[in-house]
């Protein structure tokens, strides 16, 4: 089958995004779209495979996003962004109430965090600490503390005077396995507090180590919060390799992050589900001035 879709990207997060409303495909035949699609090894590459979906009498739209092994996630922040934009530019809106997997969110355009930087919030939550858990935190196979968050999807955080990677891809690749201690996985999250901004690098459930996670990120400020680190209420920079994200979190555990949603080219490619593969992209349109204004940032913040 053949599918138009545009690459973009979320603070690095990167995805092929497809507009799915017209789509009759099975779970299967996503699963099977998202490993061809979001390999890193093949024509399109990125962290996960994203969905516009219809929408239904409460939300204007809907997102489904699939990590780059075909499982399907509860959502992903960064990639909603790219997902809300997408949906503002085909109804002709500026906000909107989106149905996720397991959960809503609301989503509007901002004003732009930098010169030719698109830019979207996000308000999720409230977020829980239920993150499927069969025992006490303590029986992880570190001695750090960690805060565990569902926004809705799990997360482990931890604070850090300093991120050792391969500390954290050990703990996300025990997690990753399905223990008994957390059989659904979990994202696990190192965040270095610097001054009033956090550092986040995340190994994600599904992808291992990314240079970006926007639930991630989401739940990184709200543990910051709840342990005292920053101010409920405060608007926080989450920086990651990716680049950054603007966060505050509130005390009933509502969460608003506001980001780039950067659409970097239009194209087509034909893909076979069955097999999980697809041919070469054909490249409709570049978007070089979003790339350009992107770029620019992270100069920046070099």
């Amino acid at each position: 089958m053949q599918l138009a879709f545009i690459k973009c990207h979320g603070s690095g997060n990167d995805f092929p995004l497809i507009d799915a409303r017209g789509l009759a495909l099975s779970d299967g035949e996503w699963a099977g779209v998202a490993r061809a699609l979001a390999d890193r090894d093949g024509p399109v590459g990125g962290d996960g495979l994203l969905a516009l979906t219809a929408g239904d009498e409460s939300h204007a739209f809907g997102m489904r996003m699939w990590n780059s092994d075909g499982s399907e996630a509860e959502t992903c922040l960064n990639g909603l962004r790219c997902v809300a934009r997408l949906g503002f530019e085909l109804l002709g809106t500026d906000a909107a109430r989106v149905k996720l997997k397991t959960s809503s969110a609301e989503v509007a355009r901002e004003a732009e965090l930098a010169p030719g930087v698109v830019t979207v919030r996000t308000v999720v939550g409230p977020a829980g600490h239920d993150i499927g858990l069969t025992g006490p935190l303590s029986d992880l196979p570190s001695d750090r503390a960690f805060v565990a968050v569902a926004m809705p999807n799990p997360h482990l955080v931890t604070f850090v005077d300093a991120i050792d990677e391969a500390e954290l891809v050990a703990l996300g690749t025990w997690c990753e396995g399905g223990p008994a201690l957390i059989p659904g996985r979990a994202n696990v999250s190192f965040v270095e507090l610097r001054g009033s901004d956090l550092f986040v690098r995340t190994f994600e459930r599904g992808v291992g180590l990314t240079d970006s996670c926007g639930s991630a990120m989401a739940a990184s400020v709200l543990a910051a919060a709840l342990s005292g680190r920053i101010v409920f209420g405060a608007e926080t920079i989450v920086f990651n390799k990716g680049g950054m994200v603007r966060g505050t979190a509130s005390r009933d555990g509502i969460v608003t992050i506001s980001g780039n949603a950067t659409f970097l080219y239009d194209a087509a490619i034909e893909v076979d589900p069955a097999s999980g593969t697809a041919g070469s992209p054909l490249v409709h349109a570049r978007r070089e001035d979003e790339v350009a204004a992107w770029s620019a940032v992270l100069v920046g913040l070099a």
